[in-house]
């Protein structure tokens, strides 16, 4: 478990290329963008489903 940790660290150094300030920066934002659009629709679809159940054990149940 030792050497696997020591060989990953030393990858991490080595042979990893990591973005610039900036970039990582814009990837942020992008991904954050991208999370709040995809909770909105999820939010959204369940909006509608629940509606929908509502609506169809209301019929069902008069």
């Amino acid at each position: 478990m030792l050497t696997y940790i020591k060989e990953s660290i030393e990858e991490l150094r080595n042979n990893v290329t990591w973005p610039s300030r900036a970039e990582a920066s814009n990837l942020m934002v992008v991904v954050a963008v991208f999370s709040i659009l995809f909770a909105l629709a999820t939010w959204g679809v369940d909006t509608v489903f629940s509606k929908l159940v509502q609506l169809y054990f209301n019929n069902v149940l008069n």
